[in-house]
């Protein structure tokens, strides 16, 4: 292969095209018209003598070697852009970054207040930007499309680095005036009761206080399966219903709803989060920075 004959240029193009299966989406991640994709698509054809792409239908649908070529381009790209996007040194009072974070709306919600106050002191003029965890967030962070990556321990792969962010423990929430529970709760009464609790995306598996309650056998009356976590606590205000929760996120919301904290009716293993970003980031002063921002904070 003539790397003479390409122009590098195409490789983005390229990635587009392999990533959004559409010159017209292409051409809208690219800013150009889609005349020009399409252009661009006819010389990578040229340059690897195959469709790459192929029109099937109203989908476009990558050939075999367009196929192979999808996660090395992207690669490729990534390393190129970590590479002359490092810099020696991070001044967080001057730099303008954005950073962009994949997590539940439980780590939001018990960490990004700390961080936001600490960057408004260091680094005012930083951007954060904050996604929902979907059901590929591996694949988010391994294109690129996220900047860190924060999933329980045992979601965690080995693609990339990772280290621990902070951990939690599993308490027993309830309504202050549930007439049913006292000041404990024992593990019959947890099992009579409805729960309230959290499932999200459509193919993550079960939290992790499902996942133990079916390893030993227990099984829960589920009365309400909510879509995020923070929604869980304001389920329970007025039912007789109880939900398994981390107590991080249920010392938040006792401070503004009518709630009441129990220990859980059996030991249950902590809850680990893990923080993670890509092996090409591993040496970014700006990266190292913001880890050390959040595990700080999450120490607080």
């Amino acid at each position: 292969m003539n790397l003479n004959r390409l122009d590098l240029n195409l490789l983005v193009a390229l990635n587009a095209l392999l990533t959004e299966r559409s010159i017209t989406r292409a051409a809208e991640r690219l800013h150009l018209s889609p005349s020009a994709t399409s252009g661009a698509l006819a010389r990578l054809r040229n340059f690897f003598a195959d469709d790459l792409l192929t029109q099937i239908g109203r989908r476009m649908v990558p050939t075999p070697l367009g196929e192979s070529l999808e996660v090395a381009v992207r690669d490729c790209l990534l390393q190129v852009q970590a590479t002359v996007e490092i810099r020696p040194q991070f001044d967080p009072a001057t730099s303008t970054r954005n950073f962009r974070l994949m997590m539940s709306d439980f780590v939001a919600t018990v960490l990004m207040p700390r961080v936001l106050e600490r960057l408004q002191r260091e680094a005012p003029d930083v951007k954060i930007e904050l996604l929902a965890n979907d059901d590929e967030p591996w694949e988010s962070l391994s294109r690129g499309a996220v900047d860190f990556l924060v999933l329980p321990k045992h979601f965690v792969r080995a693609d990339h680095p990772a280290q621990v962010l902070f951990d939690d423990e599993y308490v027993c929430v309830c309504w202050s005036g549930n007439p049913l529970i006292g000041d404990s709760i024992s593990l019959e009464q947890c099992l009579a009761l409805g729960h309230v609790v959290a499932r999200l995306g459509t193919q993550r598996p079960p939290t992790i206080d499902a996942w133990f309650f079916e390893r030993f056998g227990h099984a829960r009356r589920v009365d309400v399966v909510a879509t995020t976590f923070g929604s869980v606590p304001h389920m329970l205000v007025g039912t007789n219903r109880v939900s398994i929760m981390h107590r991080r996120l249920a010392a938040v919301y006792c401070t503004s709803l009518p709630l009441k904290v129990l220990a859980a009716p059996l030991e249950m293993p902590r809850l680990v989060e893990m923080i993670q970003w890509h092996k090409y980031r591993d040496r970014d002063p700006a990266r190292i920075w913001m880890t050390d921002v959040l595990t700080k904070s999450a120490a607080v």
